[in-house]
């Protein structure tokens, strides 16, 4: 009964013909599981906002949940802020399409305005695609009360996304998703203007930021510019958004315009070339890439995801093989790049207190090892950019210089300017560090080396098993906290290593801690711990907020002068051997391994 007035009220509420039609195809055959999968739960908003395959219904993204999402979130503005219809928003959007559903990034962005205008709420809507980064910058450079990015990021080709920012610049945190899903849940009937998207367009209510947002953007990450130098780099933005973006990016800092691959430099929704449009999956994304370098001399590839919030390099080594580098290897490059122009910049030693780096708990504990020789701060947050985009604001309110963020999923934050990962900043930077690398005759993967040596080698492996039963996954990880059958009792080893310590932030356990109290912010509804020992490993194992993944994040940390590299390594991955075959039992849970 409750599945058959979702689909009446989901007909009766939608003005959209395709996914009326396919709702009606399903009911005229008999498809009740189909049906169950599109009307049976609603998405749930949460701190990432919204993400979910394009199609009819309740569960997926289409021209009424983006309706309903936005009126729910206009609702919770109003009740915010006593100037909202003074600020307004910016609303942006990437290339992603679903033509069976009609499902557009671009016609979302235009319903959502149509609901904000008609309630008198001033609208910034780009009047094109645009890069992730661009919103959370326009909120804090025009003070706007908050912004929406309409972007599945790197999902497959048939999701979309709905990205919320707070008027700090930074992704909403606790309590704010909460308040935004009752507003949500409360508004759900279309407004009698919300469908006029066309009529919205035409307000005297809605502007558009492209071109002003384009010039201050650049002008703001050019504060980061210290080195110029002619350097062959190949661009690809698979099939996504960044290509304009980091070509202007580098005109800005006045570098070499990087070699674009031709085949993926411009925005195409089924992403042709790539069996998943991610560049953390590595080589797969890169092909093309390689293959274009070889052609033109260049040594190094850089690769933003499709909305342009991350960024992946390569680099040709001696023996002709290409080395992608990891999201913590990275980490470490870019955090010793920003340090080192902060210093030359900076003649006053007493500076260095002021400063901050920041990493989430499962990335490196490189920048930590490099704060505590050169004596400026590292803070750790939960896992998520808008943790630390949320902390970096409190940071820059307290008078502190934030100098850098990043996390191990390609994501970092290389000028305050935008508090959240920037993939096109951080392009132009990483080719700044490049050039400059080149001009002492040194490479990126030498430098990562002179890193470790200098501060102690870091040696990661992360990777994830699928699941899609959430019994499993709740088995697992309770498995974990029952150790012995003991209720909160945990492991105290692990094969023949040994635990020193447990942080477990879905309970608000630390054994480090006094009272065994976490300090991190916890949460019950996600699954996270992790695991000290005593070789100076840790890991964490957790499930993902957007995708049927459990994630694990290994790191041996080893102190500066202990330069064995082939124990270090025999070292993590015995402990990586353990974890899984103890701790996952990949077997016994019936876990699908990453994809080759």
């Amino acid at each position: 009964r409750a599945l058959c007035v979702e689909i009446v009220l989901g007909l009766r509420w939608s003005s959209n013909p395709k996914t009326a039609s396919m709702v009606q195809d399903l009911v005229r055959d008999g498809a009740i599981e189909a049906l169950k999968k599109c009307f049976s739960s609603r998405m749930e908003f949460g701190t990432a906002g919204l993400r979910a395959a394009m199609g009819p219904g309740t569960s997926c993204m289409n021209d009424l949940t983006i309706i309903q999402t936005t009126q729910g979130f206009c609702r919770y503005l109003e009740e915010s802020f006593d100037d909202f219809k003074d600020r307004g928003v910016v609303i942006g959007y990437d290339a992603r399409a679903h033509p069976p559903s009609g499902g557009r990034s671009k016609r979302f962005a235009s319903l959502a305005a149509a609901v904000f205008i008609s309630r008198g709420v001033p609208v910034h809507l780009f009047s094109d695609i645009t890069p992730t980064p661009f919103v959370p910058f326009t909120v804090s450079h025009m003070r706007l009360c908050a912004g929406i990015m309409v972007t599945a990021s790197h999902n497959p080709k048939q999701d979309n996304g709905y990205k919320v920012y707070w008027e700090n610049g930074a992704q909403i945190v606790s309590p704010h998703d909460k308040g935004i899903a009752k507003a949500i849940e409360e508004n759900l009937e279309p407004w009698p203007e919300s469908w006029s998207a066309e009529e919205a367009l035409k307000s005297l209510l809605l502007k558009d930021p492209y071109k002003d947002i384009h010039t201050q953007y650049f002008k703001a990450i050019q504060k980061h510019c210290h080195h110029r130098s002619e350097v062959k780099i190949v661009h690809t933005s698979v099939h996504g958004v960044g290509h304009t973006f980091v070509q202007s990016a580098f005109n800005a800092f006045d570098l070499h315009p990087p070699y674009a691959v031709e085949e993926q430099k411009d925005p195409d929704p089924e992403f042709p070339t790539v069996k998943y449009p991610n560049p953390e999956e590595g080589e797969g994304v890169l092909t093309l890439s390689f293959a274009l370098a070889e052609k033109e001399g260049a040594t190094v590839v850089l690769a933003n995801d499709p909305d342009a919030d991350r960024l992946a390099i390569a680099e040709k080594q001696e023996s002709g093989q290409w080395r992608v580098f990891s999201g913590n290897e990275l980490g470490a490059l870019l955090g010793w790049w920003m340090f080192r122009c902060w210093k030359a910049q900076n003649s006053d030693a007493a500076g260095v207190k002021n400063l901050y780096m920041l990493a989430s708990t499962v990335s490196s504990k490189i920048l930590r090892a490099i704060a505590l020789k050169e004596g400026f701060h590292f803070e750790e947050t939960l896992t998520g950019f808008k943790w630390m985009g949320n902390r970096a604001r409190e940071l820059l309110d307290q008078g502190k210089m934030v100098l850098f963020a990043f996390e191990e999923a390609i994501g970092y934050m290389c000028s305050p300017s935008v508090l959240d990962k920037d993939g096109v900043s951080a392009a132009a930077i990483a080719g700044e560090m490049i050039s400059y690398l080149a001009t002492k005759s040194s490479s990126l993967s030498q430098q990562v080396t002179t890193i470790y040596e200098e501060y102690g080698y870091h040696l990661s492996k992360n990777s994830y098993f699928i699941c899609h039963d959430q019994d499993v996954i709740r088995s697992l990880f309770e498995r974990l906290r029952g150790h012995g059958g003991q209720k909160d009792s945990y492991p105290t080893e692990c094969g023949r290593f040994s635990i020193s310590a447990v942080r477990d932030l879905t309970t608000g356990y630390d054994s480090n801690q006094p009272g065994n109290k976490a300090v991190l912010p916890t949460s019950s509804s996600s699954q996270m711990i992790t695991f000290t020992f005593s070789n100076g490993g840790v890991a964490t194992i957790r499930t993902s907020g957007t995708e049927p993944k459990i994630k694990y994040y290994t790191e041996l940390c080893a102190a500066p002068g202990n330069s064995d590299v082939t124990h270090l390594k025999k070292e993590l991955d015995d402990l990586v051997v353990a974890i899984v075959e103890k701790f996952l039992e990949p077997q016994k849970n019936k876990l699908q391994p990453k994809p080759a």
